[in-house]
């Protein structure tokens, strides 16, 4: 069953410690993100140094028999504390945070010690990577062990259960609150694993066998920790994905600006400080476009007040009932009509044909927010055309559209 069930687990757990892997060497920026990137770490180290082939090469090239077990175990207890960690990182303000995490440390460091002194103690005498546990269950030196290792753990669980359940309903991220009650659900299941692993002790004191459990052992334990792995990366997953969800987003804004503001920057590229690198290479290098698609919409703006002088009152009236035809309103008529005042203010530009009375752009009384503005803009960029660039006199109104159906 063990190796059945561990390398789900060890694929699981490396996964999330690869995913989190850039957040090890950025400690100042999220230290509830860097303990949980050693909780996955440790953990898959547990999985991995506990599979029987490792076990019996571990043994092999340290020279000591069963040295997996005080080695997995002590992964275990670490990870355990790192769990702690993160959920007072998640829960209480820094300082409070960092001395939680100090005290868990603490005492895993201490637990690990005395968990190293007991099993110099055994006398192993032959590798059981399957059932050391039942094997070595008569041994007092062990049943100590044991005893330390397994109280350390339930006690552990329990108070992951317990405080995980309390702070998912004060939650306010479904995606954390969500994550809360796995580790919950987890936690819980692992006690399973505890129960059996007491009751090897005590059947060795009292004249009983729970050799039969020791596959339900496995089970409670790693199905367990499992939901408890899920839950911590639930969070951070959904942040993740946000994240890559606005880096995308980013991207296309920026493309779908594009038109609108080439025809800007052709008509005078004094609108543009600085010259952008192509888009495809930012791409490919994973770079965000949040800041130049922001600089992207200022020049924007920059050029519509370049054209200011050549907005033509009877475009504006031409286009407004045209769009009303259409049975455009609200924003979109806004978006539609001022992209028809750009089209028409850039040719009557190339033509140095400046008006005395200009009209005022569709949008110039909108009250827009940053977020509000970029949406706008991005109707307006779906709705413009730029001219043709042999058009050189101003065309009339109704003569052409500028824009597409």
């Amino acid at each position: 069953m063990k190796d059945l069930l561990h390398p789900l687990c060890l694929s699981i757990a490396g996964t999330g410690f690869l995913f989190l892997l850039r957040d090890l060497g950025k400690s100042r920026r999220d230290p509830a993100l860097v303990a949980l990137a050693f909780t996955y770490g440790f953990s898959a180290l547990s999985y991995a140094t506990s599979l029987t082939w490792v076990w019996v090469r571990i043994d092999r090239t340290l020279g000591v028999t069963n040295i997996s077990v005080p080695l997995a175990q002590s992964c275990v207890v670490l990870v355990l504390a790192l769990q702690a960690t993160v959920l007072a990182h998640w829960s209480k303000p820094l300082e409070e945070a960092r001395r939680r995490g100090r005290y868990f440390l603490t005492a895993a460091g201490v637990v690990i010690a005395a968990m190293a002194v007991l099993f110099t103690l055994l006398t192993p005498v032959a590798p059981r990577p399957t059932d050391f546990s039942l094997y070595y269950a008569h041994d007092p030196y062990f049943q100590a062990y044991l005893t330390l290792y397994i109280a350390t753990y339930t006690v552990a669980q329990v108070y992951l259960a317990r405080s995980c359940w309390k702070y998912a309903r004060a939650a306010t991220s479904s995606s954390i609150a969500v994550g809360l009650r796995l580790v919950c659900v987890g936690a819980i299941i692992t006690l399973g694993y505890s129960a059996i692993r007491i009751g090897a002790v005590l059947g060795a004191i009292f004249g009983f066998g729970v050799k039969g459990l020791e596959p339900y052992a496995w089970l409670c334990g790693d199905i367990g920790a499992t939901l408890t792995q899920v839950g911590y990366f639930l969070p951070t997953l959904v942040s993740r994905t946000e994240d890559a969800r606005a880096w995308v987003m980013a991207h296309i804004r920026y493309r779908r600006l594009h038109p609108l503001w080439a025809a800007l920057d052709q008509a005078d590229p004094g609108i543009t400080l600085r010259r952008p690198a192509p888009q495809r290479g930012a791409i490919l290098r994973g770079r965000s476009a949040h800041f130049p698609l922001l600089r992207r919409q200022v020049e924007i703006r920059q050029g519509q007040k370049m054209l200011r002088r050549h907005l033509d009152p009877a475009v504006r009236a031409e286009s407004e009932k045209r769009r009303t035809a259409e049975g455009l309103s609200g924003p979109e008529f806004v978006a539609a009509v001022t992209a028809d005042q750009i089209h028409h203010a850039l040719i009557r530009y190339h033509a140095h044909d400046a008006l005395d009375a200009p009209a005022e752009y569709a949008d110039a009384a909108l009250p827009l927010e940053a977020d509000e503005e970029l949406a706008h803009l991005q109707r307006v960029a779906s709705y413009f055309t730029p001219p043709k660039p042999t058009a050189a006199p101003a065309e009339r109104p109704g003569t052409a559209s500028g824009v597409r159906p």
